[in-house]
């Protein structure tokens, strides 16, 4: 089956082993030596309906790929731990310590 880029954005990234939706293919990633595909790139999600901006961006290697279907893509793999969010200190914080 040959797939073009922009057939990839169109599809959804599906992982596996939780059933977690990640998004849809924005980018991908090339080894201009070689010109292997060598990565997927899906968007990061949303933060407060768009407002808070978004999560990072999540390369999945292209052997982590299990499966490429008509609308979605099946990846085998483990996602990074969210970043802890910074809280930040706000005119009244220390006050009352």
């Amino acid at each position: 089956m040959n797939c073009r880029i922009t057939d990839l954005r169109a599809k959804e990234v599906i992982c596996v082993k939780d059933g977690c939706r990640l998004g849809n293919v924005c980018d991908v990633e090339i080894d201009t030596c070689t010109g292997q595909l060598c990565a997927i790139i899906v968007f990061g999600r949303a933060r407060w309906c768009g407002f808070g901006g978004r999560d990072n961006d999540i390369c999945i290697p292209w052997k982590d790929i299990q499966v490429i279907g008509e609308e979605t893509i099946l990846v085998c793999f483990d996602r990074p731990a969210p970043e802890p969010r910074r809280r930040k200190k706000g005119c009244f914080d220390g006050l009352f310590d």
